[in-house]
């Protein structure tokens, strides 16, 4: 146990890692738009591909992108420990959301490399396809093909807003791999992420162990009602979808402070017809994002949603259609992995406490085929999927650390 009790990662390659990769795909204010199967996604799988052979690690890509890079362990034939995340991000995305758990990963090859370490079973780095969702919905695709979520030709027939197919550009940018998806043994997986809230921040500690995953339901709500003159139309006489979206929007918020803590709420993407300052709306489309920890409250409250959507729409004259557009339950992680986590981050006396996240994250998915547990680092102000989303080298080395520790107890050192 001494010798886990010091490993610790180079933090200066590390960060030179990370900001190497954030040269490829850069947005416009500092972060990155990387979007998955983009020619930026190529580039960044090709020089994650260059540091993996430089580090004398072997590439397999299965038929939904997803690339597995692996360090041979003394037992070669035991079932492998994994660690990654993402390198795909969102239009207007940072540096540090998913990558830091692909990269971290390579370092935590890197430092074993230096020290001359051996694992008994062998590890494996992963980049998972379409983390992100933002251009070929939904979100965490190919982990979620990889887990039997969903069909592979259903997922590679999604389109991006311009028609483009997944599985067309999946082949366009030449990651297509020829590995049948799912046919890989997983001895446990740790996913290592930023966290994507400010509750570490705030309260001043370095290490997030997660023991859950919120569950969440997206609803995509239409009201409709009747267009007409803003000016001439009595008050009395209106069939506002815009004041339904309002109340809408009221009971969202409710609802979720009802069930405080943990609950979330709130409404998300919004069209409005015919979208003219003179005219009454006359019909609006929205999506609704429910989460929690708790399956019971979650379901709890997309009933509860349901039921007053119905009766906002009878008080207005509204119609409404509610058609459930995103689900999953509640993720509880692997004790033995959590424990191992959370052993880690005590060896190295860094700070930590038990936290819930409230992301969608790949390892969600791996967990119903796998042992699976996550790492959160604290990212400034709580901020992510922006390209403001910032961590500091401290943080991203403890994250890593810990990573380091976990995955070598569970995969075990060679005699």
């Amino acid at each position: 146990m001494s010798l886990l009790s010091n490993l610790q990662c180079n933090s200066d390659r590390l960060w030179t890692t990370l900001e190497e990769m954030a040269k490829i795909g850069p947005g416009i204010a500092g972060g990155n738009d990387r979007q998955a199967l983009t020619d930026a996604d190529g580039k960044g799988r090709h020089l994650l591909a260059h540091w993996a052979k430089e580090a004398g690690l072997t590439l397999a890509v299965d038929t939904m992108g997803n690339m597995f890079l692996r360090r041979e362990g003394a037992e070669p034939d035991l079932d492998p420990v994994y660690m990654g995340s993402h390198l795909d991000t969102q239009p207007t995305g940072g540096r540090y959301d998913g990558v830091l758990g692909v990269l971290g990963a390579l370092e935590v090859a890197r430092t074993l490399d230096d020290l001359g370490i051996r694992t008994k079973r062998p590890l494996v780095i992963v980049n998972w396809t379409n983390e992100e969702g933002t251009r070929f919905a939904p979100a965490m695709l190919a982990s979620g093909v990889f887990a039997g979520l969903h069909d592979e030709a259903w997922a590679k027939s999604r389109v991006d807003a311009k028609g483009k197919r997944f599985g067309d550009e999946l082949a366009r940018i030449g990651w297509e791999g020829t590995e049948p998806v799912g046919d890989r043994r997983i001895h446990a997986l740790f996913e290592l992420h930023i966290e994507q809230g400010p509750i570490l921040e705030d309260e001043g500690v370095q290490i997030g162990v997660v023991t859950h995953g919120q569950g969440l339901f997206w609803l995509e709500v239409t009201l409709t009602g009747r267009e007409s003159h803003t000016g001439s139309t009595p008050m009395l006489k209106r069939r506002n979808a815009g004041l339904g979206l309002a109340r809408v929007t009221e009971l969202v918020h409710a609802a979720a402070m009802a069930r405080q803590p943990g609950a979330v709420g709130a409404i998300g993407h919004i069209e409005v017809y015919p979208n003219s300052r003179n005219i009454i709306a006359g019909r609006v489309t929205f999506t609704v994002d429910i989460r929690s920890p708790d399956k019971m409250v979650l379901y709890a409250m997309r009933e509860e949603i349901e039921a007053g959507i119905a009766t906002i729409a009878s008080d207005l004259g509204l119609e409404a259609k509610v058609e459930e557009v995103g689900h999953f339950d509640p993720v509880v992680f692997d004790e033995g992995c959590v424990e191992a986590v959370r052993a880690a981050a005590g060896r190295l006396g860094y700070s930590h406490r038990d936290i819930v996240s409230g992301a969608g994250h790949d390892a969600c998915w791996i967990n119903r085929v796998a042992p699976t547990a996550m790492i959160f680092c604290p990212c400034e102000g709580g901020l992510s999927h922006n390209e403001a989303e910032a961590i500091t080298k401290d943080w991203a080395k403890q994250g890593v650390d810990v990573l380091l520790g976990a995955v070598v107890e569970t995969a075990g050192i060679a005699a």
